[in-house]
């Protein structure tokens, strides 16, 4: 951080028009680093607990240093993330990932991620307290709006509240020494979210100042720019949360699930496709099964709770079901796949596929069109209907399991980390079968 100071000082009394007096520092005049170069850590030195939730986030580990699929992707089409002025490969152009994965580099269109740890953190605290207005995705032209691009940026923080302190000024006595003070806080902490720099612990905290804007942090408008909508270079739509969102009819703000309030704060943990927890509250799953002659038919029912598709985001992320039937010494008598279900049973893979010209198969970079969309869509009940073979069954269990990634790339990418190639079970169902 850099901070200079200029004091300029004068008697006390004259400065209040009372007389001579001691010299005091008349104003304090500052010239800081831009916003956008603070560090999340210090945030930290009041917030520390929203701090650690972001610490533990996606949000956090966004940039191609952190997050391994990422960064995986991020070599291939651009390079070294610790590099200046790489471009992407095939477009020749500023890397558009970065408006979304690392967006104060993007402000100052840099590459080099590692420069400051304002880029490094990626979507840090002031990344999106700086968010002023949602332009929207699309220009005037229909032309996508990636990230930071779909926004008017602020100098300023953004917050749902801020600080409405104006009856307080209207009706307090006049404050001689005018501190950076926030009366409503115990023990009258110093704020540097009221304009002043202050000093809080042994250290120097810029002055932050603080607005409040609650249409764009308390609405979608705060996630829409990033989450949203993503074409490859040939226009096929890739991650579409947004549109499925608006499909799916409903009128909750992202936050309510994404950022719930608990204590009087909203976690900032803001929990996803990686977070076990979001993605097992995000599903209803059961089974029913009842003997039909000689088979035990069986039916899967699945609901989805999102706003939007399940799974959404990235293409590669897919949810697969395992049905198995077991007999009285837990063997494995029936299942519905011996591996990956996709080829043996088709319905019960749920994937957002991508296709060439041909129709066969294709990588986001490279698909020309969009092929077989299985998953289940916002608020879909989707039952899937088995016929199992009765003789020695006493128990079918359902396993419902989310994948980060398609199975070939979870065979192309070995040296990815395990916590994010191997399949997290989301929700299990049993039903144990009457002999009679």
């Amino acid at each position: 951080m850099r901070i200079r100071l200029a004091l300029s000082f004068m008697p006390l009394g004259l400065a209040l028009g009372i007389g001579a007096g001691p010299l005091v520092p008349l104003a304090l005049a500052e010239e800081a680093e831009p916003i956008h170069h603070v560090s999340s850590e210090v945030c930290e030195t009041c917030h520390k607990d929203i701090f650690q939730q972001w610490k533990g986030s996606m949000h956090a580990q966004s940039t191609a240093l952190s997050d391994p699929i990422h960064g995986t992707f991020y070599k291939m089409e651009v390079g070294d993330p610790t590099a200046e002025g790489m471009i992407h490969k095939k477009s020749g152009k500023f890397p558009l990932c970065l408006q979304c994965h690392a967006p104060n580099a993007a402000r100052d269109q840099t590459t080099k991620l590692d420069a400051l740890p304002a880029y490094s953190e990626g979507v840090n605290c002031v990344a999106c307290h700086t968010l002023k207005s949602y332009k929207g995705i699309k220009d005037e032209k229909g032309k996508i709006r990636y990230g930071l691009k779909a926004y008017d940026v602020a100098d300023t923080l953004q917050a749902p509240a801020g600080f409405p302190r104006g009856l307080q000024k209207l009706t307090a006595a006049d404050d001689l020494f005018g501190g950076a003070v926030d009366a409503s806080s115990d023990g009258q902490k110093p704020n540097p979210h009221l304009g002043e720099a202050v000093e809080l612990d042994g250290k120097q905290i810029p002055a932050l100042t603080m607005e409040a804007n609650p249409i764009q942090l308390r609405t979608s408008d705060a996630c829409m720019g990033c989450h949203d909508q993503r074409d490859n270079p040939q226009g096929v739509p890739l991650c579409q949360t947004g549109n499925e969102f608006v499909a799916g009819g409903s009128q909750v703000a992202c936050q309510t699930c994404h950022m719930p309030v608990a204590g009087g704060f909203a976690d900032h943990t803001m929990g996803g496709g990686h977070h076990e927890g979001m993605l097992k509250r995000s599903i209803v799953f059961d089974i029913k099964s009842k003997p039909v002659g000689d088979s035990i038919e069986t039916t899967v029912w699945i609901r989805n709770l999102q706003p939007h598709a399940m799974p959404t985001g990235a293409p590669f992320r897919n949810l697969n079901l395992k049905l198995t039937a077991y007999n009285a010494s837990g063997e494995v008598v029936w299942e519905n796949a011996k591996g990956h279900p996709a080829k043996e049973d088709p319905q019960a893979y749920f994937v957002y596929g991508l296709a060439d010209d041909k129709g066969n198969p294709a990588p986001p970079p490279t698909a020309t069109q969009a092929g077989k969309d299985s998953r289940l869509k916002a608020h879909e009940t989707r039952e899937l209907v088995y016929q199992i073979p009765a003789e020695g069954v006493v128990l079918v269990r359902g396993e419902l399991y989310y994948n980060l990634l398609w199975p070939s790339l979870v065979e192309k990418f070995t040296e990815l980390p395990k916590d994010v190639t191997e399949p997290v079970l989301i929700a299990v169902a049993e039903k144990e079968i009457s002999g009679e």
